[in-house]
């Protein structure tokens, strides 16, 4: 394959030998996020068996990396196969040198769409360009805060109301920890369980979250609220080079008075800006909703989603609008979820849940 610059450029799948090379060249990228880093596929592909097809760009002459696009073939009952660049988080498009790579790596994808049977290929995109208030209205952003170099400019910076709200926390006598050890998984997820149960959501196998512990080992960081010896709140961070990614997080309503939220999330701020970390990414909340505004009070800005989906022959797929009528079952479903016994949520949320890409 050649781009508009006369190179050559090689497009291949990575394999376990290419792992560094590729990590070298993702903490290097501007645009990288934590979920751009060969573990994120290694996690995937452990606990759930989905194969991961992490394309490698590479220029023949230099024999440099020039562009990767990490991505998963998943296998869903009854629906078939399709690739996800990336399933259970918010981003996963091409990083590249240039656009022209960034194009044929995702043209490559088309073809391996094609060469696997598979029906549908999605790209978690974003808009880096600036958007009006008036675009992003009911649209998916993420939410980014850039951070200072230390936490004490940090918590300077806040508005007194948000530190405020931070020192209510600690004056309810929550304390918090932060690792990876393996009482903190089991703490995270059983907060995180409970509270997925009252959203009406299934649930991530525990084997999930270990697997992404062990995957990017010191790139991760998982933060529990507690009163007493009770877990009330747990989050978990990814890193990657100076920015960070908080993919999941979750407190239980009964002690919301309590502020568990506002104290885990300064925890995890707490220890990014203290790590070299400058810039925190929020996740994904529709513009002006609740959690949107909740991650606005911290100071950050939405950045336009941009997910697309395209059939094998790279066309445009149009996803149906949420006002139709599939969606009218979900508050339904969500009700009976609610109502489930925990252990049912947590054993059936498991086996279904590795087929939901979101």
């Amino acid at each position: 394959m050649n781009n508009n610059s006369d190179e050559q450029i090689v497009i291949q799948v990575a394999t376990l030998s290419d792992v560094a090379e590729w990590d070298t060249y993702v903490s290097a990228h501007k645009l990288a996020s934590a979920y751009h880093k060969f573990s994120w596929l290694n996690a995937v592909k452990h606990s759930y068996g989905h194969e991961p097809l992490g394309l490698l760009a590479t220029n023949q002459s230099s024999k440099k990396i020039v562009g990767v696009l990490p991505a998963v073939l998943m296998k869903t009952p009854f629906l078939g196969k399709q690739i996800c660049a990336l399933p259970y988080c918010d981003v996963g498009y091409a990083l590249a040198d240039n656009d022209d790579i960034a194009l044929e790596l995702q043209q490559f994808l088309t073809q391996q769409l094609s060469a696997t049977g598979g029906k549908a290929l999605e790209i978690r995109n974003i808009k880096t360009e600036p958007q009006s208030p008036s675009s992003l209205e009911n649209q998916k952003v993420r939410m980014l805060l850039p951070l200072p170099n230390s936490s004490e400019k940090l918590l300077a910076g806040f508005k007194s109301k948000l530190r405020s709200q931070i020192r209510k926390a600690e004056k309810n006598r929550l304390i918090v920890s932060l690792g990876t050890n393996q009482t903190l998984i089991n703490d995270f997820y059983t907060v995180y369980t409970k509270n997925m149960r009252d959203l009406g959501s299934p649930v991530h196998a525990k084997k999930w979250f270990e697997q992404i512990v062990g995957a990017y080992e010191e790139s991760c960081i998982i933060s529990v609220v507690y009163k007493d010896n009770t877990p009330i709140g747990g989050g978990l961070v990814l890193k990657n080079a100076a920015s960070a990614s908080i993919p999941w997080a979750s407190t239980l309503r009964e002690y919301n008075k309590l502020a568990p939220n506002m104290l885990l999330y300064w925890s995890l701020l707490e220890h990014c800006a203290d790590s070299g970390i400058n810039t925190f990414d929020f996740g994904r909340s529709t513009y002006e909703e609740g959690t949107y505004k909740f991650k606005k009070q911290w100071g950050a800005q939405p950045q336009l989603l941009h997910w697309q989906k395209f059939d094998q022959h790279g066309a445009l797929i149009k996803e149906q609008l949420a006002a139709t009528s599939p969606s009218k079952l979900r508050p339904i479903a969500e009700n009976m979820w609610k109502k489930l016994p925990l252990t049912i949520t947590v054993a059936v949320g498991s086996t279904i849940r590795p087929h939901i890409s979101l």
